[in-house]
């Protein structure tokens, strides 16, 4: 059996793909992106918007490879094999932008980015036009995937599908295997595992026969599972469960619509239209549409949570749908807000974050055994979500959680991309005072005219509104893993000139990321996560910048926060 995977492994992180599409849209390369010249562009484009590390290519392969991916998910028009007997014009221009390409790119929240994912993996079927080399009926992998899980939770009270359940069960099979069957094998291969008293040596154990049996590399199993959790995570459709998913409560019966169509593509040509223009969905018709809102409707009512429906039209899908967007968003805020309240209790896990933030690794083993990961691309986005949390878990919040990050995050509550332009990273209002968080992972002399404006103009804009509205004071909290002593001269001087050209005396405070996690660490080894212990620090490293040049006040703040870090624990 030859295992299957949605998405692609070259892009392991499918919210990219947006990035990368939202480059080529504004390029000259959209549909001019075959031949090795082409691909070159298409990589130093990537690079150029951060997308993709440049590095050594010397197959070209990285752009290749997105162009793959972006026609096999349909949001670049693929090109239509020649024994199709299709003609490329009544499909689309080759590698032009599809319409589920463009609404990708429209897509401004996270729910409408999740279901362009939706739509492009619901219209994709293996075998098909594109991928003729499976030897099984055509199937729908994530409809596949999705019934697999909900008779998991038939049997067992529970959806959760692990990873090794999905490695070596659920990807080796296809609709001519039976549920039943799939979850007899799955739960056979749980228990043997929780009988086993070296659980990664007999996953390792587990994936040696799977290679020898498959004929696969043993690698294999895992990249392509890693892979289909990503892109399932990305439909919006489930949340991740210890190293497993699980189905998300608040999709449960769209879920079940989903699933119930089990038709397959009558033609390559009708396949190729739906992959481009994305697959109609339960919402799409109103009496599905009806069904997943009073469902909605019922979990607002047993979690308490009051809203109006009355008056409000229902007459067409797009009525319905204003009105079950409207509950998602209520839902997924207190899903954050509960989310928020739980960081007090997970600081070791957040300082272990900040740990790989710090020594540029990806992964690391918590002492309950959990694994972490920073995805490489990622880190950006993981280093202001880590400060995000770090703050949550002091606890004492004016403003809601959603409030006070500017970057989107998922079903997970982890990061989708970096906070955008024109705003600090991160803002948090506490009873008597504001701190403003930028963070940054270049550490080079290039860090301060990279840095050095924006982060004045944001905390100089924040100091403007809380003038206005309520008289606070606002901190600037810049943090990076080295800070490179002409950004901290910037911040020491800390001026800035208003369009009128009043003058304006700005606090910010640059500390390493080494240093903040361990005075963060400290507030809570000696349970005194304190706010107003924040400000302390920060007033007495704002004291010294009449005294010192830049290298010397970076000195002296460290050992601020060391001595700070000594009174706490002594």
């Amino acid at each position: 059996m030859r295992p299957w995977h949605l998405g692609n492994t070259t892009v392991r992180s499918p919210f990219r793909l947006r990035d990368g599409l939202v480059a080529l849209s504004t390029s000259s390369l959209q549909g001019d992106l075959r031949g090795q010249d082409q691909e070159i562009a298409l990589r130093r484009l990537l690079g150029e918007h951060g997308i993709v590390e440049l590095g050594d290519d010397e197959t070209f392969s990285v752009g290749r490879k997105w162009r793959s991916a972006l026609n096999k998910l349909g949001f670049l028009y693929p090109e239509v094999p020649s024994t199709s007997g299709i003609s490329q014009s009544e499909i689309g221009p080759v590698d032009m932008i599809t319409p589920n390409g463009w609404r990708l790119i429209r897509a401004d929240t996270v729910p409408a980015m999740q279901e362009c994912f939706l739509r492009a993996l619901a219209a994709h079927y293996i075998p098909s036009a594109l991928e003729r080399k499976f030897d099984f009926s055509v199937f729908s992998p994530l409809r596949h995937t999705l019934a697999v899980m909900l008779e998991l939770e038939r049997q067992t009270g529970e959806s959760r599908l692990n990873f090794i359940e999905m490695a070596l069960v659920v990807q080796l099979t296809s609709r001519n295997d039976a549920l039943t069957d799939i979850v007899t094998k799955i739960l056979d291969l749980r228990s043997r595992r929780l009988a086993a008293s070296n659980s990664r040596q007999f996953d390792r154990q587990e994936r040696d026969a799977a290679a020898e049996a498959h004929g696969y590399v043993a690698g294999t199993f895992n990249d392509y599972a890693d892979t289909n959790f990503r892109y399932l995570k990305a439909t919006g459709l489930v949340q991740s469960k210890g190293r497993g998913l699980s189905l998300v409560p608040e999709k449960h019966v769209f879920i079940e619509k989903l699933i119930q169509d089990t038709g397959i593509p009558d033609s390559d040509r009708s396949y190729f239209v739906t992959l481009c223009n994305g697959a109609v969905l339960p919402t799409d018709n109103k009496d599905s549409a009806l069904a997943v809102l009073d469902d909605l409707l019922l979990q607002l009512n047993r979690r308490g949570i009051p809203f109006e429906i009355e008056g409000k039209p229902t007459n067409t899908t797009a009525d319905i749908a204003i009105i079950r967007h409207h509950i998602e968003e209520i839902l997924s805020e207190h899903n954050e807000e509960e989310y928020a309240a739980r960081q007090a209790a997970s600081w070791e896990e957040i300082a272990a974050y900040m740990e790989l933030i710090i020594t540029r690794r990806n992964k690391k083993t918590l002492s309950t055994g959990d694994e972490i990961e920073v995805p490489q691309s990622e880190a950006p986005a993981y280093f202001e979500w880590v400060l995000w949390r770090a703050f949550l878990a002091i606890n004492s919040l004016v403003n809601k959680p959603y409030e006070a990050r500017r970057f989107k995050i998922d079903q997970d509550f982890l990061p989708v991309g970096t906070a955008p332009g024109n705003g600090p990273d991160l803002i948090f209002e506490f009873n008597d005072f504001v701190i403003v968080v930028e963070v940054t992972l270049t550490d080079n002399s290039r860090q301060e005219a990279a840095e050095g404006e924006p982060v004045r103009r944001h905390v100089a804009d924040l100091v403007s509104h809380y003038n206005t509205q309520s008289g606070k004071p606002v901190y600037g909290l810049f943090i990076a893993n080295r800070i490179d002593s002409n950004t901290a001269e910037t911040f020491r001087i800390g001026v800035w000139f208003t369009r009128t050209d009043d003058k304006m005396q700005l606090d910010i405070i640059p500390v390493t990321l080494t240093h903040f996690k361990a005075f963060f660490e400290a507030l809570f080894t000696v349970g005194r996560a304190e706010a107003e212990l924040v400000r302390d620090l920060l007033d007495l490293c704002s004291n010294l910048r009449t005294e010192h040049e830049a290298p010397a006040w970076k000195m002296k703040i460290e050992s601020t926060i060391m001595q700070q870090i000594a009174a706490l624990l002594h």
